[in-house]
């Protein structure tokens, strides 16, 4: 299979990636992981040929069929979506022309020369599974989410989540040996999720990914390769095991380091005791010796330095009531109703996430309890003393974009002296200098972690996220989780991220594409136990 050599790359004086060395197996699913910025992205462009190495090479054996999920979907896609799909089977579909043009061949003229041609062509379709595509496509497009009523649509039409699930079902169409994902759930609804994991367990061949879903991470991988300073070290096991092997190493390595700079201290005493001594002398020069390669041992043994966790302390100026919000036969939605006759109510200190597929209304709900989007039908009652801050999937649009990560942090909370609002953006990672910069010049995880900075600014009571996680690696996921876990006051969010919702809800809130609701206490397990037991369908 594909053979890393000695490949490296840089972005000015900076080393991405250090010489790296590794042959990937024929079949396996390999977790890429490391914290942003440390080249997962770069290092499966290099893979597919979409950036190359400054040296050192990608072996790849003749018989390697690439896949790899694009960033943005095809910009000049066929006319169907249908079409759209089936043209990811390049292979089969070029069989197929073929085969039509000898058959109007054959329909004048029959040679044994053409006759063969038609002979190889079908062989070669049979083995492929040609004349099973276009089910095998239906099959798949359903299996992401779309209607059969969708199939003659243009591509267009769809929105960016939706085109890159049907980049999802070309790729697999492709039949690749190698899979090459970048957060292949970005986009997809929790449902669709569970879809596309059966597919990728079933998988026949290496598959690389990158994701910052833990449960995802340890569901579907063999093996782990972690990105570190521009060096990568292979794990056998999921992602928990890899915590394991790794934390274990680094006490390895500590050790070893401490014995060898014990040693050194000792070696030192004797030639700082004796240097003057001519008696001594060689000895000395001995130790000496000695001591330089006690020193070139302990530089060569490498404790990773982690970078230090953002650190969140979530505090409310003041307690709400028992009750926070309830909602009696609500309908939310636009021309048309996505939610009827909603009822809930939710308590102090609750952690309710609302699950469902995508464009079922989960957003809408949000902006609908918060009076962005009217609501259709019912009443909305916020508690005594509630007090709401808000995280929007398009948080950007909820703040200044060209005053500074500072500047939008006082302005949310008048009180905050220059001091705090930098210690707060300090526990985010932002130091120095880097809290004058205009928000509209920062990276996704930058915008979403100053977001996040302003929701702690206003020490609100009730915390209303949709989506908090995106463009966050996963040991800032976790780090939020955790503050939200401990937070006293209540949240009410929206994610597609499994780990994060079980690490945080109390209760879940499903809603469907009938209209229906079902609240839960617990976890998605238990969720989802009670919706196949009343047959509530939620995919």
């Amino acid at each position: 299979m594909i053979y890393l050599q000695n490949l490296t790359r840089r972005f000015g004086s900076r080393v991405i990636l250090n010489n790296l060395n590794y042959r990937f197996p024929e079949q396996g699913c390999l977790g890429l992981i490391g914290v942003n910025g440390a080249g997962k992205s770069t290092l499966l462009n290099i893979l597919c040929g979409l950036d190359e190495p400054d040296d050192g090479a990608v072996i790849k054996p003749r018989n390697v069929v690439i896949g790899y999920l694009p960033q943005e979907p095809n910009p000049k896609p066929m006319p169907t979506l249908l079409e759209e799909a089936l043209g990811g089977a390049e292979r089969i579909v070029e069989l197929q022309k073929k085969l039509q043009d000898v058959l109007k061949v054959m329909e004048h003229s029959y040679t044994e020369t053409i006759a063969k041609e038609y002979d190889d062509i079908m062989n070669e379709l049979t083995h492929l599974d040609g004349f099973s595509i276009e089910s095998e496509a239906k099959e798949l497009l359903c299996g992401l989410g779309f209607k059969t009523t969708d199939f003659d649509k243009d591509p267009k039409t769809l929105s960016g989540g939706w085109r890159m699930r049907l980049e999802l079902v070309r790729l697999f169409l492709k039949k690749p040996n190698f899979l090459v994902l970048d957060e292949p759930t970005n986009h997809l609804d929790l449902p669709s999720m569970e879809w596309v994991e059966r597919f990728l367990q079933n998988f026949k061949g290496c598959l690389v990914f990158v994701s910052h879903d833990r449960s995802l991470i340890n569901r579907l991988a063999t093996n782990i390769l972690h990105l570190h300073h521009g060096e990568m070290t292979p794990y056998v096991g999921n992602y928990d095991k890899f915590l394991e092997s790794y934390e274990l190493a680094q006490e390895q390595v500590q050790a070893q380091k401490q014995n060898l700079q014990a040693k050194a201290q000792q070696v030192q005493s004797f030639v700082d005791r004796f240097r003057a001594s001519a008696s001594k002398a060689r000895m000395v020069q001995s130790r000496v010796k000695m001591l330089q390669k006690l020193y070139d041992a302990d530089s060569g043994l490498k404790v990773d330095d982690k970078a230090p966790p953002i650190s969140i302390k979530l505090e409310c100026a003041k307690k709400s009531g028992r009750v926070v919000l309830q909602a009696r036969d609500l309908s939310i939605g636009y021309a048309q109703p996505l939610v009827k006759k909603l009822n809930f109510k939710l308590e102090r200190g609750q952690k309710l996430a609302i699950v469902g597929a995508n464009g079922i209304g989960k957003s809408t709900l949000i902006k609908s309890l918060l009076n962005i989007v009217p609501k259709l039908d019912g009443e909305i009652e916020l508690g005594h003393e509630v007090d709401v801050a808000y995280f929007a999937q398009d948080q950007l649009d909820y703040l200044m974009p060209k005053a500074t990560m500072l500047e939008n942090v006082m302005q949310l909370n008048q009180h905050l002296s220059m001091g705090q609002a930098r210690s707060m953006l300090g526990a985010f990672l932002f130091k120095g200098d880097d809290v004058f910069k205009p928000l509209n010049v920062l990276s996704g995880g930058e915008k979403n972690r100053v977001g996040l900075c302003c929701l702690l600014a206003k020490k609100a009571n009730t915390l209303i996220l949709d989506e908090p996680t995106n463009h966050l690696d996963m040991q800032s996921i976790d780090v939020l989780a955790d503050s939200l876990s401990a937070f006293e006051g209540t949240v009410l969010f929206v994610s597609h991220n499994r780990s994060f919702i079980d690490d945080i809800a109390t209760h879940i809130l499903g809603l469907n594409a009938r209209g229906q609701t079902l609240l839960v206490e617990g976890d998605l397990q238990r969720f989802e136990a009670k919706a196949a037991q009343v047959e509530f369908c939620w995919s």
